[in-house]
């Protein structure tokens, strides 16, 4: 929890930040979330984005990318285990509020979780939720971090944890500047 208040407050403080007050509330709406999705429901309804404020993950095909370097230390991949992965755009009505690239690995989610990812444009933070995952910031940078489109007002890189501290999540996450309402 002291992590997660920490996190809060250093994001509120970026408030009055050059960036403007609309980034910082952004990035402490983030902060206060374990899962990018809850964290952009809540922003979408509360910022009038769209109604209903439903996220959907929408899959981007055809698009290649080299995973991390550190991939396999990071998800602590077994010999021969391959990870799962999902490159989406989050959308809240006709908006795309992130480009997210997702490395996971299948053997920690139920068959039924890796059917939804396979087949449905169900976000990863609320098909794997009833895992009780924390997320683990590795890195934030205002602009774009290695991997994110051009117009990134945001990008994160993350780790998500089960409970027991077993990986089961590497993100990159690129947020837009449709979260500012431009």
């Amino acid at each position: 929890m002291v992590s997660k208040t920490f996190a809060l407050a250093s994001a509120l403080a970026l408030v009055g930040c050059a960036a403007g007050p609309g980034l910082g509330a952004f990035e402490a709406t983030l902060a206060a979330q374990d899962s990018a999705t809850a964290a952009l429901g809540q922003w979408c309804a509360t910022q009038g984005l769209a109604n209903p404020a439903v996220i959907r993950a929408l899959p981007v095909f055809g698009e290649s990318i080299a995973p991390p370097d550190d991939l396999a230390t990071l998800l602590r991949l077994a010999p021969g285990e391959t990870p799962g992965y999902r490159h989406v755009r989050l959308t809240c009505g006709d908006k795309v509020l992130s480009e997210a690239r997702n490395w996971y690995v299948p053997s920690r989610l139920t068959p039924d979780m890796n059917a939804t990812l396979a087949t449905t444009d169900t976000p990863f933070g609320k098909t794997v939720a009833a895992l009780g995952f924390r997320r683990e910031r590795i890195a934030s940078q205002r602009g774009r971090l290695p991997g994110c489109p051009e117009g990134t007002i945001l990008s994160h890189r993350a780790l998500l944890r089960l409970p027991d501290g077993r990986p089961l999540s590497a993100l990159v996450e690129c947020y837009t500047a449709a979260n500012l309402g431009n």
